[in-house]
């Protein structure tokens, strides 16, 4: 909250001088880019991955993993149900095929000066909720206060440098920002969502809820089941549907989504016809478990479907909260007993490459040596970030795949020794203190249960303990949100336009704040200046500049033991869909799929046949 208040008292009397309460004199724009300029121009009809003519109808069903709990997914407590976005229109909608750009949606009008130091939205007449009345400028505000007041502590780090939402007139609001460099701000804003006030006024927004919440967008719950499924139904006459930016998407007239407990079991069920659309995330599956008659027919399609989207990082994840895993070369040892090439031979069927930069698969990730620009950035920390960021490119310890790590395991006895950690009675103990080095490792689904063994056998050799344990979502939710874990397998998506909210990845503000995003723990000065340069890049090129800064400090950090991506989606699903030609820079867009009536028709009369 420090940098939210401060940013409020600072810019009480800035935006005051500024009329706080005007366009001054700003043309109003359909669009907004982070860098650049628009693609689609204000007469733009449907974006080019999306069929505009796409038929409406049908019913589409999906799975997912574990259960529900709320309806409300903007706050800590409880599991919310996945899909809950159909239910919401925002203010922009994101374009798929462009790093970083928003269109309006409920927003008709966008306004932002060229210093960027504020951003205004001019509502749509049309917009409506689901019982008819209007999408008001009071909506958008009571929503932004309510989320930063009562929602997750991402939203107070995410919106940490606005400093308040003013009325203009009744169909105009605007959001007034502190001083600094912000380039990202107006797009961070105008990707809020907005709530209903009137509905939630006599609800306490806190607490979580199975009642069907009051939405603007294009479907809304026409009936679950608590914890086992959800069934979306299509508005009919829906205010937005023929908006540029939703012109072909949102095609179903059902989506239902049904809950089941563990991925071995939803494999089975898709198999058996039970759901239409599944995206696998397991290479084992991927590679042996479609072997089956209905796709050798051709009646379940198997697809890779490239993409140019930031990787992100899944890894190992240390919480450094805890003494053991404050120390920088511990963590370095332990990320030795992790043989990928021997798993993505082994366990993955060779389908993955290995993860080395926080932004891997995009022009965002720092590789060789940091350019002179790049220097500019980081000499001045000299001495207070590790040599090697300035004088080594940093890569993940390697193997040959033969499952052999001697060598490795060598390295790691060195490191740990170094670091205090000595053999006693076939045990590694801390020379200082006599603790013994032993960790669990957390998960939430078994099927990682196959990567961590390993792992675990491998440190176990250099005197290490490692147990694993394997809890319900419910309960996995719940620990993390307080940092009740030791190590677990965590993830940090990232997009190809970096900014604001790598202060709640990694900023020292974040790191205790219950339900945030900074599960590892990190509280680093250089990192949250780091962070801030990110922020305030001008331009993509100072962007990427920035960010490979921050990505090199964080590889030597050590914070985590990197795991693996794909650069494709591996789809499965039933023959009955149609889908758009044109494939956008982020990749497959289900969204943007329908159902082909002569290929469900095809598709029934072939199973009905084989019986």
């Amino acid at each position: 909250m420090r940098l939210l208040v401060t940013a409020f008292w600072v810019g009480f009397f800035w935006v005051s001088a500024a009329a706080a309460g005007t366009l001054d004199g700003v043309e109003g724009k359909h669009g907004v880019a982070m860098h650049g300029d628009l693609k689609y121009g204000s007469d733009f009809t449907h974006f080019d991955y999306a069929n505009p003519d796409a038929p409406k109808g049908g019913l589409v069903r999906q799975g997912t993993i574990g259960s529900f709990d709320s309806f409300n997914g903007y706050i800590v407590k409880g599991n919310s149900a996945v899909g809950l976005g159909l239910i919401y229109e925002g203010l922009t909608s994101a374009s798929a095929d462009e790093a970083f750009t928003r269109y309006g949606v409920l927003a008709e009008e966008i306004y932002m000066p060229k210093d960027r130091s504020w951003v205004a939205f001019k509502l749509r007449k049309e917009a409506r909720w689901h019982d008819g009345k209007p999408v008001t400028v009071d909506d958008v505000i009571w929503t932004y206060n309510t989320l930063l007041e009562k929602g997750t502590p991402f939203f107070r780090f995410y919106y940490g440098n606005v400093t308040e939402a003013v009325k203009v007139d009744d169909d105009t609001v605007r959001f007034n920002f502190a001083p600094g460099e912000n380039q990202e701000l107006p797009l961070i804003v105008a990707e809020m969502p907005v709530l209903p006030k009137h509905y939630w006024e006599t609800r306490d927004f806190s607490k979580t809820t199975l009642e069907p919440p009051l939405g603007n967008g294009p479907y809304k719950i026409e009936s679950f089941e608590p914890g086992r499924s959800i069934t979306y139904v299509r508005v009919k006459d829906w205010w937005g549907e023929n908006l540029p930016v939703n012109k072909g998407f949102q095609n179903f007239d059902r989506i239902r989504i049904d809950y089941y407990r563990d991925t071995t079991i939803a494999l089975e069920a898709f198999k058996a016809g039970e759901f239409d659309y599944r995206a696998e995330n397991s290479s084992k599956a991927w590679a042996t478990a479609y072997k089956i008659p209905n796709v050798e027919k051709g009646l379940i399609k198997k697809e890779e479907i490239t993409h140019n989207r930031s990787s992100g990082m899944q890894a190992f994840v240390f919480n450094t909260r805890l003494d053991m895993f404050k120390d920088r070369k511990l963590r370095q040892a332990l990320a030795y007993g992790f043989d990928f090439e021997w798993s993505n031979k082994n366990l993955f069927y060779g389908q993955y490459e290995r993860t080395r930069s926080y932004f891997d698969n995009s022009e965002l990730a720092a590789t060789g040596l940091p350019d002179k620009d790049e220097l500019a950035i980081l000499e001045p920390y000299r001495g207070r970030i590790p040599d090697e960021v300035l004088t080594q490119e940093y890569n993940p310890p390697k193997n040959d795949g033969s499952g052999k790590v001697r060598r490795n395991l060598r390295t790691a006895s060195k490191l740990l020794t170094e670091a205090g950690w000595v053999i006693k009675d076939g045990k590694r103990i801390n020379e200082k203190t006599g603790q013994a080095l032993e960790f669990e490792v957390l998960l939430v689904s078994p099927l990682f249960e196959r990567i961590v063994l390993p792992f675990a056998k491998n440190l176990e050799k250099l005197g290490i303990t490692v147990t694993v344990r394997t809890v319900d979502s419910s309960q996995y939710r719940r620990r993390l949100d307080i940092f009740d874990f030791e190590v677990i397998v965590g993830g940090f998506g990232q997009s190809l336009s970096p900014g604001n909210e790598q202060r709640s990845f990694w900023g020292s503000t974040a790191a205790n704040q219950e339900g945030g995003r900074n599960t590892i723990g990190i509280q680093d000065p250089v990192i949250d200046e780091l962070i801030e340069k990110v922020i305030a890049a001008p331009d993509r090129k100072g962007l990427i500049t920035a960010v490979k800064a921050l990505d090199r400090v964080l590889q030597w950090g050590h914070w985590l033991i990197p795991h693996w991506h794909a650069t494709y989606d591996r789809i499965a699903y039933w023959d009955k869909f149609g889908r758009p030609k044109v494939k956008p820079l982020r990749g497959n867009q289900f969204s943007a799929w329908w159902v082909d009536a002569e290929k469900e028709k095809a598709l029934k009369g072939k199973l009905a046949s084989a019986k």
